[in-house]
């Protein structure tokens, strides 16, 4: 039985751009009393979900209880980052009820949860649960492999043949791993997509696992906090593929970012657009940051997932801070081609 007297920590995973964020500012918002803390681990150095998430800090989770860590992966970071950040949370007054962990979109979350065996916080926190958020039209759509029709076709015709790609399996370790699956972005993706999506999640899941629907993080805190699932304890019942003998079980190598510094824009749709197409020229994965608009005091925020891109204006550019645009651009390590990003998103 879980120790009633730990601090409960619930993991958000979840593939790039697939309402993570959202999903705990929401939670953040209707804390039912909770007191929250939130953790952020960002991919590259340009902090756009930990500048959304304080940009609506409430009392029940104030700014100085969003802690942002982009130095890499905080389960390969657990001594220098992970274990100083959960300590000085811990040690708040008030101490926090709860503790969210928004992990990276690559990030894989059975190396995290083996963090949680760290001596210094094993007998005082417990890993309440893990929810994956699983984009529905991107699972229907099989953007895990470069071909997904064909891949699916030649594994169900040959089990011994192994075509899946490093997103493939960043997908499936994520579901594996999860207590809890959010099917995000359904008005997206339509009926049969979101019947399609639930059956690969289903094939890929190594235990029956709740599937829920959820738009704009719109989800009661109840279903998703509470869970009481104690997962650290729980380890093989969360197969992954890169578990092994020696524990090297982690490698982030299969993905390269770089931040592209952007000249002022005199027009968001064509910055959009030049998105848009790069990514499906070069494969882009993810593209997330900030821009400056030509006669506009509010800052431009900028998400894309692969061709799909998001803009709008979050707020205004503070008295204190340069009026600078900035972009992570994030491919697999093969495909990312630096130039040529550069080229598409400041000439």
């Amino acid at each position: 039985m879980t120790d009633l007297s730990k601090l409960p920590v619930t993991v958000v995973t979840g593939f790039l751009g697939s309402g993570k964020t959202t999903l705990i500012r929401h939670l953040m918002q209707n804390a039912q009393g909770k007191r929250l803390a939130v953790v952020v681990n960002e991919f590259g150095d340009v902090g756009v979900d930990g500048e959304i998430l304080k940009s609506c800090a409430i009392p029940d989770c104030p700014a100085e209880n969003i802690v942002e860590l982009a130095n890499g992966c905080i389960c390969c970071t657990v001594a220098d980052d992970f274990i100083p950040t959960i300590e000085a949370l811990m040690a708040l007054d008030p101490r926090p009820d709860h503790i969210l962990i928004e992990t990276s979109g690559l990030a894989l979350p059975k190396p995290l949860l083996k963090a949680f065996d760290w001596p210094d916080i094993k007998s005082r926190i417990t890993v309440d649960g893990v929810i994956a958020l699983a984009d529905a039209e991107a699972v229907a759509a099989g953007r895990f492999a470069p071909n997904v029709a064909a891949v699916d076709a030649q594994r169900r015709a040959d089990e011994s043949l192994d075509h899946e790609t490093p997103l493939s399996e960043v997908f499936e370790d994520q579901i594996a791993c999860a207590d809890l699956v959010l099917l995000t972005k359904p008005d997206l993706a339509g009926q049969a997509a979101l019947a399609e999506a639930r059956a690969v999640i289903a094939e890929e899941a190594p235990r029956r696992l709740p599937v829920i629907e959820v738009a704009e993080g719109n989800v009661d805190p109840r279903i998703v906090l509470g869970l009481a699932a104690a997962a650290e304890n729980d380890l093989d019942a969360r197969p992954s593929h890169h578990d092994s003998p020696d524990g090297d079980d982690h490698d982030h190598e299969e993905f390269e970012s770089i931040i592209v510094d952007l000249p002022e824009q005199s027009d968001p749709a064509a910055l959009a657009a030049r998105i848009e197409t790069l990514a499906e020229q070069h494969g882009i994965l993810r593209v997330k940051g900030y821009a400056v608009v030509s006669g506009k005091p509010l800052r431009l925020l900028v998400q894309a997932v692969g061709s799909r891109v998001r803009t709008q204006y979050d707020r205004p550019w503070r008295p204190d801070e340069v009026r600078h645009g900035r972009l992570v651009v994030i491919a697999e390590h093969d495909v990312l081609d630096e130039k040529a990003v550069r080229a598409a998103l400041t000439d």
